[in-house]
């Protein structure tokens, strides 16, 4: 089982978007993704998402927003429940990545990006401000092959 947090950083109608193309045997290799990563023994999901955040772009979000939680059942070989926020405050200046190439893209250019194709659906959640839990199941050849999804107050 892997623990992970993904968070999409938003600024003046642009999210701030990783492409992963550097790092090697990268599971997410040619798409594009909010920040994010594995939690740390003992941290918080707002915690590791505000570290994320720092070792990924070098920006200090604060206040990041609970969106929900994402349950990729069996992908890659591990289950994966990967805690999803935004945060539109934040401070500093954006780094280089090791990860992957950092670009602001506008909000309505989002899903014109190579996605993974559960991105399309709780990215709308998101943006209509609901509050989410789904489990989403992948092929091996990276197909979304089914979902079911719970929205909260």
């Amino acid at each position: 089982m892997k623990l992970a947090t993904l968070v999409y950083v938003k600024h003046e109608g642009k999210t701030l978007m990783i492409h992963r193309v550097k790092k090697q045997a990268d599971i997410h290799a040619g798409k594009w993704n909010g920040l994010g990563g594995k939690l740390e023994a003992g941290e918080s999901p707002e915690s590791c998402a505000i570290r994320e955040v720092r070792e990924e772009a070098g920006l200090e979000i604060s206040n990041p927003c609970y969106g929900g939680l994402l349950v990729f059942a069996g992908f890659k070989g591990d289950d994966w429940y990967v805690w999803v926020f935004t945060a539109d405050q934040f401070k500093g200046e954006l780094t280089d990545s090791n990860e992957g190439r950092l670009q602001w893209i506008p909000d309505g250019e989002i899903r014109s990006l190579p996605l993974w194709p559960s991105d399309h659906l709780f990215l709308d959640w998101l943006e209509a401000g609901k509050i989410f839990s789904a489990r989403f199941e992948y092929s091996p050849q990276d197909e979304m092959l089914d979902y079911e999804v719970l929205f909260h107050l």
